[in-house]
């Protein structure tokens, strides 16, 4: 078994890691018992491998700073993981709202340039439909395609 808990730490090493993922990567040892595989998990937590907390702030970061989602789309992401809504919560609070906005705004120019649309209507309904995909609020959404040139 302590050659198990190695490689699960390991596991936790290269990545931050959820209970849940490393709950599924739990599975592939089917030759552990439920008890077994329990105890690996709290071996995991503590020695500080495994940390929900962590992992939400880290995943936040991530999909916010190089991937440019927007709230929603990290949210459902976390839940995915069966990340408890207070830990999704402390990882959204660390987002600052100035560069939420001007993320959102920078997207919002960018895909706005390269859309191939003659009829603002439409236009303005495709950059609606790729920050939405994006997983940005519609109350921003509206806003900043109402004031787009």
């Amino acid at each position: 078994m302590s050659n198990i808990k190695k490689k699960l730490a390991d596991y936790c090493v290269y990545q931050e890691r959820s209970h849940y993922e490393v709950e599924q990567k739990l599975k592939e040892y089917t030759f552990l018992d439920q008890d077994e595989r329990g105890e690996i998990i709290v071996w995991l937590i503590h020695n500080n491998f495994l940390n929900e907390e962590r992992f939400a702030l880290s995943y936040t970061r991530g999909k916010f700073y190089q991937k440019k989602w927007g709230k929603i789309k990290i949210t459902q992401g976390l839940k995915q993981k069966k990340i408890p809504n207070n830990l999704i919560n402390i990882g959204l609070e660390q987002i600052n709202e100035d560069d939420y906005i001007s993320t959102i705004k920078e997207l919002a120019n960018k895909k706005w340039n390269t859309i191939r649309e003659s009829e603002i209507f439409l236009k303005k309904k495709k950059l609606y439909n790729y920050l939405q995909q994006k997983g940005y609020e519609n109350h921003f959404i509206h806003e900043i395609i109402e004031n787009i040139d």
